[in-house]
């Protein structure tokens, strides 16, 4: 299961942890990120070890969405050593959220 990030955590969480994160922006009443969500999870068991992986909902917690410009939801960055290196806005299935993170490691 993927963490929970918060504005209170994000800094923590994500900012100050040495690799790879991934974090994962949605909302509860957006019907791709509710597609995405068990994809996200699963990568979180998968990628253990290797990335961490959470979520930010963006309703809950404005300040870092807006502190990353998210204005489309679902939205993945990916941070590396606290440093942001990609981003992908939009659903996508397994296989390819695979291989992106696997050009990654």
């Amino acid at each position: 299961m993927a963490n929970a990030f918060t504005d209170n955590n994000f800094k923590a969480e994500v900012l100050e942890v040495k690799g790879l994160v991934l974090v994962d922006f949605w909302a509860t009443w957006c019907g791709p990120c509710m597609m995405l969500s068990p994809i996200i999870d699963a990568l979180a068991q998968e990628y253990e070890g290797k990335i961490k992986v959470g979520k930010v909902d963006v309703d809950q917690n404005s300040d870092v969405a807006t502190a990353y410009g998210i204005s489309s939801i679902p939205c993945l960055l990916l941070f590396k050593d606290g440093e942001l290196i990609d981003r992908k806005v939009g659903a996508a299935p397994k296989a390819q959220l695979k291989i992106w993170l696997d050009s990654k490691l």
